[in-house]
């Protein structure tokens, strides 16, 4: 558990910091995109999606290298690593002159970032459990939520009186900051007795741990589909509202306001998980999902966009849902691998997210002149997700009824 004289409060935010540097790298980048494109030579507009979609791929691959060391090394250690492999993506980012450069700054950003993402939610799980785990973790989104609703604006405003490479810098400026903080305030959680010994089969032993757990695989899929349905729109939010609508100046006080949205939903998370229990947060939140997208695509199958309003409105109450799912997701996969907190993150980590870059990838080609395509991921990731559901519960179900036998 935390050290008395460090409370509650600091730690959440503290953790939402080391979180928040990931949503600082991609929204505060959106209103660049075009002009990134043009710096570096890219001829087709959806190949910008590339340098929001390929920062996930490193935000995949890296916690597979870090999470089995934190369980080794300890925490803190793994954190600093990872800034400084951010510190050097940075730079490449900043120096690129092609579209493969800056990919690959991309995804070594993404490799870099890993470590404090994936670490902080280990420490959450070293020191919490249950439902107070999510609550927790509902709370450190509230406050991270705080970055993407204001990260667009302040990567306007940089590229009105800069340019693009000083949003990168500011981004490296935010990460010394958090990590001095990081440094000198918050205490190791995983103590020297509940360290795994590092050896080759570390990563092996703990997919064989994971394997065992169908409700851990479970709703790491889930996660995936609901990932990477929001990564879609996180890709292709800049072509929608500036291009489709013609919205460039409004564009940051959109995003911000649809992020308002996922931030009050799981603000009360937070109150209702305790009440309800995340199980069944998760169930509602899954079928609102995929209940709102089925609806826009038979109201508006066939035509041109709808007002912006209307729009907005069904973005909202998608990204509503959305916001009572993202930290149960997580929770309920990682409760029954706590035993394995950072090697169990990585891995679920690993897999949602290597589900959700094809899945965005995918689907945002088709985004081109309306938002259609969008909401029709969003309906089949929502169908597979409940499907997905039903299978862990009737599992559950089964294991129950074998034990009362």
């Amino acid at each position: 558990m935390q050290k008395k004289n460090h409370s509650q409060f600091e730690f959440i935010a503290l953790m939402a910091s080391l979180m928040s540097i990931v949503a600082l790298a991609i929204d505060a980048l959106l209103p660049a995109l075009d002009f990134i494109g043009f710096s570096i030579g890219t001829t087709n507009i959806v190949d910008n999606q590339l340098l929001i979609t390929m920062i996930f791929l490193g935000l995949g691959l890296g916690p597979l290298f870090f999470g089995p060391i934190s369980d080794s090394l300890g925490r803190k250690p793994i954190v600093y690593m990872g800034f400084g492999i951010f510190i050097i993506a940075s730079i490449i980012c900043v120096l690129s002159e092609s579209l493969e450069m800056m990919i690959f700054g991309r995804i070594l950003q993404g490799i870099g970032l890993s470590a404090p993402r994936t670490i902080s939610i280990a420490m959450v799980r070293d020191s919490y459990n249950g439902d107070y785990m999510a609550r927790i973790m509902s709370f450190i989104t509230v406050v991270f939520i705080f970055v993407p609703i204001v990260a667009p604006a302040m990567g306007k405003f940089i590229l009105d009186h800069y340019n693009w490479q000083a949003i990168f810098y500011i981004q490296l400026i935010f990460s010394i900051l958090v990590s001095w903080w990081f440094w000198k305030r918050q205490p190791e959680t995983l103590h020297i007795k509940n360290r795994v010994k590092f050896t080759r089969r570390i990563f092996i032993n703990g997919l064989n741990e994971i394997k065992k757990s169908k409700r851990t695989i479970g709703f790491t899929v889930i996660s995936g589909f609901v990932t990477g349905s929001f990564m879609v729109y996180l890709s292709t939010a800049q072509q929608i509202f500036q291009l489709q609508y013609n919205l460039k100046e409004q564009f940051p006080y959109i995003f911000a306001g649809l992020a308002i949205a996922i931030g009050s939903a799981t603000f009360l998370n937070g109150t209702l998980v305790i009440k309800y229990g995340m199980e069944k947060m998760v169930t509602v939140s899954l079928i609102a999902f995929f209940s709102f997208s089925l609806l826009y695509i038979i109201l508006y199958h066939g035509s041109a966009n709808p007002h912006i309003g209307i729009l907005l409105s069904f973005f909202g109450l998608q990204f509503f849902a959305i916001g009572f799912l993202f930290g149960n997701l997580r929770a309920l996969a990682m409760e029954p691998v706590g035993h394995i907190a950072g090697i169990g993150a990585a891995i679920t980590g690993f897999l949602s997210t290597m589900m959700a870059v094809p899945i965005s990838t995918f689907i945002g080609r088709f985004v081109s002149n309306t938002a259609l395509p969008l909401f029709i991921g969003f309906a089949i990731c929502g169908m597979l997700s409940i499907l997905m559901l039903i299978y862990i519960k009737a599992t559950k179900k089964r294991v129950h009824l074998s034990i009362k036998n």
